[in-house]
Order: structure tokens, then C-alpha cells, then sequence
């Protein structure tokens, strides 16, 4: 299995034209973030979670030629807004993009991109596939995903375990028996916004915490704020197996 972070950073925070910290115009790759998504490649499918607003960037980025799937985390729209670019694929592929997702986030997904669930579409549009999905597994082509639930203040948000790796985005909180089902998970991905107490997201401490219970042989930092500070300062002071996950990191299990 390989996964492919596409984008590791936020929304949050303030515009780059207001920053005075220095990361948003830093000269190191690593602190140009994307928002938040990975791509999973096992058993010959290409599956991404989440289509951010970067999601067109990032298949160019990376020169992406399949993709079989997306899985959708929540419906907030810095993890949805690109979707209607999945449209290059159902051209290249000849067929409807299959979407795995909650039946709140299919709801949010007809509201936003409705032209593309209409009785009679415009020609173009993208074709959809929508799957429901809960807290039982699910397969895609041979690939297993076991589905986890979190909290993102109240709104909730799954995370996702793909054999030894577990993938937590936009979250604070993890019930005893969710965390459970992590438990075991070789790499554990987690969100860690900044340093600070936020509403709905993990700080960094709070992050580390939740990695400190699992205890998974290695871990990465994503949906990064750059109010979290520099990568590399930052990383500096972390667990030596925990580690910043940046924009086109791969790995391989």
C-alpha cells in the first residue's frame, strides 16, 4: 500500500496578506500546505479521501492517471469543493466516479454540486456514484476500510483505517470505543492545528496525547495551521516518531 499526502494544511487561520509570522511566505516546500488529503493506493485502485478546493492542483501535482474512488471524511467544504474536477476522469475512464460517503455528506453534495444529480444534466457535468457508507466496513475493489468515529466539535466526521494505517482529520475528541478500533494501527495520521486551544480541532499537545494511547510505531502531524510555527523548528521538538506530514510525502506500508 502506498499513500500519497496531497495536501496537509488548512483553512484556518488568517490571509496570507495579514500574516506576520513568516511561515506563509517561508522558502521551504514543507511549509507550503494544501488543504487536507490523501490518496491510497493498494490492490490496483486509487482511492482519495476528501476534494478539497486544491484537489485539481493536486492530481496535476502528482500526475495522477487513475482514480477509482472518493471517500469523504465530512461535508465541509474546504473537503468537498473540488469534486466537480473528478469530471477529467469520468472522461478518461468512460465511467461514473464511485463516492463513498455518510448520508449527511451526500446531502451536502446534492445541495453544493446539484447540476450533477438533476434528472436531466448538462452535458460535462460530473458523474456521480454516490455509496452509503456507516460505521460498518466497506470494500472498494478488494480494499478494506474500516470507518472510525470523531468528533469535530459537534459535527460528526470519520476518520478512516486502511489496514495498519489510520487516517483522523478535522477532529477533537475520540470516544474510548473508536479509539479501540485504532489501536494496533502501525502509522497513525492525526490533525494538530496549532499550538493553541481551538473549538473543533486537535492542538498540537492534544495531538501528541492521542498518539501517546495508540502508540503506533509512526505518526504524522496534518491539517497544519501556520500558526503551528515552522516544520522545521516544529519537528524538531516532537517524538522521534512523529513527524510532519508535508505536501507530496509518500509512504509505503
Amino acid at each position: 500500500m502506498k499513500i500519497t499526502f496531497l495536501g496537509t494544511g488548512t483553512s484556518q487561520g488568517i490571509p496570507v496578506i495579514a500574516c506576520s509570522c513568516g511561515v506563509c511566505v517561508s522558502e521551504n516546500k514543507k511549509d507550503k500546505r494544501l488543504r487536507t488529503s490523501i490518496m491510497v493506493e493498494d490492490k490496483g485502485k486509487v482511492i482519495v479521501v476528501d476534494t478539497g478546493p486544491d484537489f485539481r492542483q493536486q492530481m496535476l501535482r502528482e500526475n495522477v492517471k487513475q482514480l477509482d474512488a472518493v471517500v469523504f471524511t465530512h461535508e465541509h467544504k474546504d473537503h468537498i469543493a473540488g469534486l466537480d474536477d473528478v469530471r477529467a476522469f469520468n472522461y478518461k475512464q468512460k465511467r461514473d466516479m464511485d463516492i463513498y460517503a455518510t448520508p449527511e455528506v451526500q446531502t451536502a453534495l446534492i445541495r453544493e454540486f446539484h447540476y450533477a444529480f438533476t434528472e436531466y444534466k448538462y452535458p460535462g457535468v460530473p458523474q456521480l456514484e454516490l455509496h452509503t457508507i456507516g460505521d460498518e466496513l466497506f470494500n472498494i475493489g478488494g480494499v478494506v476500510i474500516q470507518p472510525i468515529n470523531v468528533w469535530h466539535h459537534k459535527m460528526p466526521v470519520k476518520a478512516y483505517r486502511f489496514g495498519n494505517f489510520t487516517y483522523i482529520t478535522d477532529a477533537n475528541q475520540i470516544e474510548e470505543r473508536e479509539l479501540e478500533k485504532i489501536k494496533g494501527s502501525e502509522i497513525l495520521v492525526i490533525n494538530a492545528l496549532r499550538k493553541e486551544s481551538h473549538i473543533s480541532h486537535f492542538t498540537l499537545d492534544e495531538a501528541i496525547a492521542v498518539i501517546e494511547k495508540i502508540k503506533p510505531k509512526k505518526a504524522y502531524l496534518i491539517h497544519i495551521s501556520h500558526l503551528l510555527g515552522y516544520h522545521d523548528e516544529v519537528e524538531k521538538k516532537l517524538p522521534a516518531f512523529v513527524k510532519i506530514a508535508y505536501d507530496g510525502l509518500c509512504i509505503k506500508m
